[in-house]
């Protein structure tokens, strides 16, 4: 499949993976229409990385891309994932862009519902190595931030440090994988070639659930 000339909707987490496929749809000359990004159930934080609403609305305009929101349980998240994808199809958008890099039961996932509503779903970084996947990411000058950490996997102390190369050789050094693409680590994207500016953020006090830590951020 190829996204160029397509208006394209972003399943957008605001982390780096979704932030490097959105990258690569626009430079292969997709047309961005929508981050689409879906939040717990109250609305107030993202479902994927625990952002509020001020960082992703930042994001979109950092970004210059309108920003689709969905409330859901984890229930009924699959069905509210659908209606937003009705509602961008209202508005001429057929194809969504996904930043997962090789897990097969999420690809399985996505194809599924996206088939279901005639949506095509495209993954510009399906099957490469995690690590060059994060290697391009920090050479292209993206600045991503680590917000929500496994306890299991990384110590507390990697909370609200920035992805660079060095970060990356200490994380390895501890047996971790460095790309987090089985939810060792999550990340907030704020700066980077596709960004009109900065997205500056504000942080707040760290919090523990359920065996995992947040950096709480606001913008």
């Amino acid at each position: 499949m190829t996204i160029k000339n397509k208006p394209f909707f972003s399943s957008w987490s605001g982390g780096k993976d979704s932030c490097l496929a959105l990258y690569r749809a626009i430079k292969e000359g997709g047309i961005p229409r929508y981050l689409f990004t879906m939040f717990q159930e109250d609305g107030k934080y993202s479902r994927a990385h625990n952002l509020p609403t001020t960082v992703l609305k930042k994001q979109a305009e950092a970004l210059q891309i309108q920003l689709l929101t969905r409330n859901a349980t984890w229930n009924s998240y699959e069905k509210h994932f659908l209606e937003g994808m009705e509602e961008m199809k209202k508005q001429g958008v057929f194809h969504g862009v996904f930043g997962d890099i090789d897990l097969d039961g999420h690809l399985e996932w996505v194809e599924r519902v996206c088939a279901s509503v005639n949506v095509s779903s495209y993954h510009p970084l399906w099957k490469e190595k995690r690590r060059a996947v994060l290697d391009e990411f920090i050479e292209l000058g993206f600045k991503a931030t680590i917000i929500v950490l496994k306890e299991a996997a990384l110590p507390k102390t990697f909370l609200g440090k920035v992805l660079d190369k060095e970060l990356v050789q200490e994380i390895e050094s501890l047996g971790v994988d460095a790309c987090g693409e089985e939810g060792e680590f999550h990340t907030v994207v704020t700066d980077g070639p596709i960004f009109s500016q900065p997205v500056q953020l504000v942080f707040g006090e760290e919090q523990y659930r359920e065996g995992y830590w947040y950096q709480t951020v606001n913008a």
